[in-house]
């Protein structure tokens, strides 16, 4: 329907292009037509109908043949020599036509002015039409060329935006097929330890992960989730590592500011969480998680600082998928509104996202 009201109007556009063009001559060369100073002959009006139907015939044979097969192949010997060939048949195939049609008067044009004596013949000078026909010939030519130019370089440039957009949306989609397997598969760790001691959490561990499951499973899929439920879904992430926790490690989680009404890309903030519990825990020494998130009007803020496990230090500096995945997701999704930040000090490793929603 949309392509269809589309092409209607088109044609619209077309017909009114035409009519304007067609009228043109008449509002600039006469003028004063109402005044009878000017008599056309049934010949003149023959010439101008049959030079106006070349026009047209020229005007879509070159936007619709010419230009697509020869100046756009660039085979430009073989368009210049049609374009001069559709000019030779321009200044002498109407004419001639439209002699056939209505033989031309001996005095086409008469003065009929009384204050300068009986009326006279007013003979046309060949090389003044002519002029104008070659004229009328390149301005047709010259604006359908740019037209039909710009119409091709818009259609290339929409498509082009469309193979960028289905060459971003498939890579998105294969980030985040990565994403949900390398977070399950860290998460059955930590169930399968469990079972290996025949932990009692063995089971509420298991139905955690369902919740998790069924979140990523089913709004995930979507490019924007309500930020309400990525925080539920990291609370529930952060219950599930809980589990294998002992009284050594402290892990506090506070969300701040209005998170309902508000849309974020889906799992950026977990993989910061995850590697927070890979590498930021021990059962020697004390250790902290903190895990901060602020929504200040249409601006995230999401601070992890963890402590630093002497043994897993050198880890830090690859974080892995997870972390690679979520930057490159930013950079697509949010491009030049967001700002990330790793830094290890003082026995603790902090990251410091922050996103700028539209």
């Amino acid at each position: 329907m949309i392509s269809q009201n589309k092409k209607i109007v088109s044609i619209i556009a077309h017909l009114a292009a035409w009519a304007c063009f067609f009228a043109l001559p008449y509002l600039v060369f006469f003028p004063r037509m109402s005044d009878s100073q000017f008599s056309m002959s049934n010949h003149l009006i023959a010439t101008i109908v049959c030079n106006n139907v070349f026009l047209v015939i020229f005007y879509y044979f070159n936007t619709q043949l010419l230009i697509p097969h020869l100046l756009m192949k660039e085979k430009w010997g073989m368009y210049i020599l049609s374009i001069i060939a559709a000019l030779l048949i321009f200044l002498f195939l109407p004419k001639y036509i439209a002699e056939l049609i209505a033989a031309p008067d001996v005095h086409p044009l008469i003065n009929i002015d009384a204050s300068k004596g009986p009326p006279r013949p007013r003979m046309r000078r060949r090389g003044l039409v002519d002029t104008y026909n070659i004229a009328i010939f390149f301005l047709v030519f010259t604006v359908g060329t740019c037209i039909a130019v710009i119409q091709r370089w818009l259609k290339t440039e929409e498509t082009r935006k469309e193979t960028e957009s289905e060459k971003l949306n498939t890579e998105l989609s294969f980030l985040k097929s990565q994403i949900n397997p390398h977070f399950f598969f860290n998460t059955l760790n930590n169930i399968y330890s469990l079972a290996i001691v025949r932990s009692e959490k063995t089971a509420p561990a298991v139905m955690k992960l369902s919740y998790i499951m069924r979140y990523i499973l089913t709004e995930t899929t979507q490019d924007y989730v309500p930020l309400q439920n990525e925080v539920e879904f990291i609370h529930n992430y952060i219950e599930l590592q809980q589990v294998r926790l002992t009284e050594k490690t402290h892990v506090s989680f506070e969300s701040i500011g209005e998170i309902e009404n508000k849309l974020i890309a889906p799992l950026l903030f977990i993989p910061f969480v995850e590697n927070a519990f890979k590498y930021g825990i021990s059962t020697k020494h004390d250790s902290s998680i903190e895990i901060n998130l602020a929504v200040v009007e249409n601006k995230i803020e999401f601070k992890v600082k963890n402590f630093i496990v002497a043994s897993e230090s050198n880890m830090l500096e690859n974080t892995g998928i997870g972390i690679n995945n979520v930057k490159r997701r930013l950079e697509l999704m949010y491009p030049g509104k967001h700002q990330l930040d790793f830094e290890a000090k003082d026995n603790y490793y902090y990251v410091h996202l922050e996103i700028q929603l539209t």
